[in-house]
Order: C-alpha cells, then structure tokens, then sequence
C-alpha cells in the first residue's frame, strides 16, 4: 500500500487545543465490517459457486487475477456502497478488500478498473444461464426441510440508462430510456430468484411465464409436492400468465386493469363504501368477487374487487386468482395479494441501497451480469439477515374477562397476523431492539460494514483492531459470536 508524504492540518475552531490532523502510517481501512459477511459468505459458498459458474478463456500463466478474487471484490464493494467499477482502483489496497479476496494485506493489490472491465465484459450467454442455474441451486441449499409452501413474487423495475448501452429504449410510461429487468423473488425468506435483463421498452410481463416455467420445473424436481403460489400486479395479469399458471398447476393472484364490464359490476359496492364511510365518517373498505371472462379468455375466472372510500375519495382494484379460498374468503385473497409490497420493498433495496441500476456498461450481457453482481449481493446481506435475526417475542394479549385464578394457554400470533396498530407498534420494537434482522443494506452499512479499523500484520495472525468507543461495537461482537460458535474441545 503506498504511504502518503507525511503533512499536517491544524484547525482552531475548539478553543481549549488546537486540532491537529496528520496522515498515519499503519494499514488502515473504513470498511471491516465485511469481514464478517466473508466469514458467512465461506459458511454458505455464495461467491465460490458463483464463480465457479463463469469461463475463464484468458492464460493462465498471464492472470494475475483469479475469477473468485475479482466476483469478492465486486460483490462486497457492491454491498460497501462501491458500485461503479473506478472505485475499485482505490479499493484494490485496502488491506480488508484484500483478505476479502483471499490475499494478505501486504500482497500485491487486487485487480484495477480495467481488469474488472474485461472480467465484466468477457461474459457470455453460457455463462449467464449456468449463473441462472446457481441462484436457484442456492436457494434451494438455503433451506433445511423441504418447505411445504413457497410464495413468489414476480416484478419488474424501471432502470433508466444514461449513455449508449446496447438495448436501452425508451419507454413512454417511465418517460425515459431504461433497461427493463425482471425479478422473481420468494417471499418466504426475501431471495431473488430468478431475474433478467431486457430492452427498456417491451412488455413488463415478456418472458415472466417462460422464467416462472423454468424455476417451477426446477423446484420440483427437488421437492415434487411443494405447493407454489405466484403473485404479480396488474402488468402481469395478461392471458399468458394465467394460462402459464394453470398449465404448472400452480395457483396466481394477479392485478387486473379496470374496464367498463368490471367497474358496471362493482360500482353498487363503491357505492356502498362511499355512502358508509359518510355516514360514519372512516374509511371504509368492501370487497366482493365474481366470475368473469374477458372476451380472448377461453374460460371464466375468479375476479376479487375492494371498493375504498375515505376522506381523499373513493378508489377499486381488482385481481384475478385461481385459489380456491379466494372463493370462500375474497378479502382475506385480496389482502395476501396486497402483501407483496414486501417484495417490492426489496427491490427498493436493490434499487436504492445495492444501486443495480447502475448498468452502465456498453454490452447488453455484461450488463446482465452486473445485474447478477447486484443481487448475489443483496442475497448474501438477505441471508445473514436472516439467519442473525432475533426478533422480540409478540406479546400475548389476555381478554378482559378471564378469570384471574385460570391461566389461559393461549399461543402468541406470528408478526404476519398481526394488524392495524398493533402491528406498527410491534415492528416498531423490533426495529429498536434488532436493527439488523429487520435492517435493510444500508442498514447494515451504517451500523456495521462502516467501521474504522487498523489491519497489523504478523507471523502468527492478522490482528484487526476496532475502537473501543465504536458505538456498535456490541452488535459487531453479537455477529462474530454468531458466526464462529465456540470450538469443542476434543475428548480424552
């Protein structure tokens, strides 16, 4: 690592000592709460299978730079707040960026941009489908019981382009132009799935059925009675959807554009809501269902309508389902369909915290795979999530009228089942008393990757040392414990 010319800065803004600032001399870095994302990311294999998914045509015996050097520095730059590769000609001597990757932090450095470039570059359609492979193999690996039921989310996000990349369009609803990738993913425990990259301008459906048919297929080999449900909004209720869906035998819930047949059979509700809710002044909230069949239908289907009415005016959405308690229990129906605002949630993660639009890259495919940087990221940081997570118990509330001498075995709700204020006073809690089981990536960058640490060097160790002072010293130590359980001592 190269040493700065030694200087000085002196400020007198404190009037009792000046403050002196000078440059020190011992390896230093700002990001060593990755280190314990490495230690997971060894526990589960994450970046080691996903390299072994890529081609290396380059010589050997001219690389200076492994493949699993280059996808660890990108993944965790990515997961630090260093998403553009030009970042990586300053990270590439960070001493932690070099453990990271497996060198000593007096190694030579790690990879600059135009290495990482030509590794970006250097992507092909092979190798995108073999990482697509990965991603699901991984997320099977990630449970430990065959689950019985799993949940997907299906959804695409606007990533708008600012150059020349091959394939960005212009799209008239978003009014810019963009790429326009595709994510699917479980919201039984937040993973992406399976995802894709594609023109700014076709369908936000193209693809999807063909994608759901693939990991369906997968999943089934694997555990052939698991039972799959598949949400989506009103982009992905269109004909080949619901005919994907039924031929898989899988069961959907998508939104559905209103049109005059479906407004003339709801309006009698919206009535009712808007006529309550004055009356009552609150708002108000109705729902009803009914079969229908649009004229390209070859059948009829199951179509759910909430009637809203509040202070602000009068709103309907309306979904179609093939679930056959959507029949029996429609708002219940509608009210699960409306949960996938978690998943969209996390695309705001992807989005916002991981930056995975920053696909700036000229080809289409190493856009793709930049695409693949981002979310085995945000995998990585989603599963340790999880895994750390502990959250505070629900409480149990005890009716009024029981009997004080007679205690009542009454079990504590799960958080889903909880509602109204109840459910914002809990999640409120829990963000207080486990910020990083419920914390989103920048999150856990501000509260743990973000650390000041000095990297000594020795014969028998790396010693890295943390402040003392560190006001998130505890929950750093919480993790480590975490990761490394104490070792047993062998017998005899």
């Amino acid at each position: 690592m190269s040493i700065q010319t030694a200087w000085q800065a002196t400020f007198d803004f404190w009037d009792e000592l000046p403050i002196v600032v000078e440059p020190s001399r011992a390896e230093l870095s700002s990001d060593a709460g990755l280190l314990p994302l490495r230690q997971f990311d060894e526990q589960i294999g994450l970046t080691r299978q996903f390299a072994h998914a890529l081609s290396d045509g380059r010589d050997p015996e001219r690389c200076a730079h492994a493949l699993l050097e280059m996808v660890r520095s990108r993944t965790f730059g990515i997961l630090a707040g260093y998403e553009d590769q030009n970042d990586h000609d300053t990270l590439r001597y960070d001493p932690i960026f070099k453990l990271i990757a497996d060198r000593s932090p007096e190694a030579d450095p790690l990879a600059s941009q135009p290495t990482l470039s030509r590794f970006e570059n250097a992507i092909t359609i092979a190798g995108l489908k073999r990482l697509r492979e990965v991603f699901i193999d991984q997320f099977i690996d990630s449970f430990t019981t065959p689950p019985n039921h799993l949940t997907f989310d299906l959804d695409a996000v606007d990533d708008p382009a600012h150059g020349e990349q091959q394939l960005v369009m212009f799209h008239g609803y978003f009014d810019q132009y963009q790429y326009f990738p595709l994510f699917i993913t479980c919201a039984d425990n937040d993973q992406v799935v399976v995802l894709s990259l594609r023109p700014g301008a076709v369908h936000a459906a193209l693809g999807a059925d063909d994608d759901l048919a693939y990991l369906v297929q997968r999943l089934r080999r694997v555990w052939p009675g698991v039972h799959i449900h598949v949400r989506g909004d009103a982009g992905y209720g269109v004909p080949w959807m619901y005919t994907v869906c039924e031929r898989l035998g899988i069961e959907y819930t998508f939104g559905i554009a209103a049109n005059n047949v479906l407004k003339t059979r709801s309006d009698v509700l919206l009535e009712q809501a808007r006529a309550t809710c004055e009356a009552t002044r609150q708002p108000q909230r109705c729902f009803d269902a009914f079969w229908y069949q649009a004229g390209t239908w070859p059948t009829a289907r199951w179509v759910i309508v909430k009637a809203e009415a509040n202070a602000q005016g009068t709103n309907r959405r309306f979904v179609v389902s093939n679930r056959s308690g959507a029949r029996i229990l429609p708002q219940a129906a509608y009210e699960d369909y409306a949960d996938r605002g978690e998943a969209e949630n996390r695309n705001k993660e992807l989005k916002c915290d991981l930056k995975i639009d920053r696909t700036s890259d000229h080809r289409f495919l190493a856009n793709f795979f930049r695409l693949y940087l981002h979310a085995a990221a945000h995998n990585l940081v989603v599963r340790l999530r999880r895994a750390f997570a502990a959250p505070p118990p629900v409480p149990i509330a005890t009716p009024a009228h029981a009997p004080e001498r007679a205690p009542l075995a009454i079990e504590p709700l799960p958080a889903e089942a909880l509602a109204g204020r109840a459910r914002r006073c809990y999640f409120s809690r829990r963000r207080q008393a486990d910020p990083l089981g419920e914390g989103q990536p920048c999150t856990w960058r501000s509260l743990l990757i973000k650390v000041a640490a000095e990297v000594v060097v020795s014969n028998r160790r790396v010693l890295v040392r943390l402040s003392a002072s560190w006001p998130y010293l505890d929950w750093y130590r919480r993790l480590c414990t975490f990761l490394t359980p104490p070792r047993v001592a062998p017998s005899g």
